[in-house]
């Protein structure tokens, strides 16, 4: 079991100050640094960027969308970035195209990167890749032709599920909002909750599978919905980590809420103090 940090909040910044940061998130002691891809940098870049700014860290991505880049580019890019961090570089892959189907286009892709012809030395220990993977098709996708999983917005009822496709051995690395504020917490709970409810069908489905319905969806979140799939407070963080820790992940990183885009760096050292020993069996 370990536990990292993962952040939307590098987009728009600086790469001074990019760069500063993730050597701080390293010096507290988390091990795997997770970022998004939408608005911001490229994937990879951005992933090169923090594999340089620390040493010992472990970079993922979360997710390096699959409708950004072929097939060939992102397998070029995991070999390389894997072969000169060895066993730093984490690939997580997904998203969505219009009224695709996205088991099978994750598929063809997965198979686009495997057959690609690369003039690239292979990467000792190999690259690794995990799928976001919320529904069981996805899911049974990622213990076959990945290293795991990367569920986004569950709760641990969903971990549990996840750990029973996936199986025993499969990488299951979960994503877990939190807010440590004391005020206006669950507003800014459901301000950052409001896309996936109001737009992500794919989060919506996975909810519904849980048991919530579309009443749950309304208002920006139920109370119930919004508690179960966000944690409040230093004592809730921890022990929702250790929840999804019960529940069969081997990973769980920690998305601190702050609902507005500054990086949230005195949030995360309270996060190190408040999960010392949360990982722990």
């Amino acid at each position: 079991m370990s536990v990292g940090i993962w952040t939307f909040a590098f987009d728009g910044k600086p790469v001074a100050l990019v760069r500063e940061a993730a050597a701080e998130i390293e010096e507290l002691g988390f091990d795997h640094l997770w970022f998004g891809e939408y608005p911001g940098r490229e994937a990879m870049t951005q992933a090169a960027l923090l594999l340089a700014a620390t040493g010992r860290i472990t970079v993922a991505t979360g997710i390096a969308r699959f409708d950004r880049r072929s097939p060939v580019a992102t397998a070029g890019a995991q070999r390389a970035l894997s072969e000169a961090y060895p066993g730093r570089f984490l690939l997580g892959l997904g998203g969505h195209l219009p009224g695709d189907r996205p088991v099978a286009s994750i598929r063809e892709y997965l198979d686009g990167m495997d057959a690609a012809a690369l003039s690239i030395p292979d990467a000792s220990p190999r690259p690794r890749r995990v799928l976001a993977a919320l529904g069981p098709k996805m899911l049974r996708l990622a213990a076959e032709r990945a290293d795991g999983a990367h569920p986004y917005f569950v709760p641990p009822e969903h971990t549990a599920r996840a750990r029973e496709v996936l199986g025993p051995d499969a990488f299951l690395a979960v994503e877990q909002g939190v807010v440590l504020t004391a005020t206006g917490a669950r507003d800014i709970a459901r301000r950052e909750a409001a896309v996936y409810l109001e737009q992500a069908r794919h989060h919506q489905a996975n909810l519904r599978r849980l048991g919530f319905t579309d009443a749950d969806f309304a208002g920006g979140g139920s109370d119930r919905l919004i508690d179960a799939v966000i944690a409040f407070g230093e004592e809730g963080i921890a022990e929702r980590v250790r929840a999804h820790r019960d529940a069969g992940a081997d990973h769980v990183c920690v998305q601190v809420l702050t609902g507005d885009d500054r990086l949230p760096r005195v949030e995360w050292r309270a996060l190190a103090v408040a999960l010392a020993g949360s990982a722990e069996p």
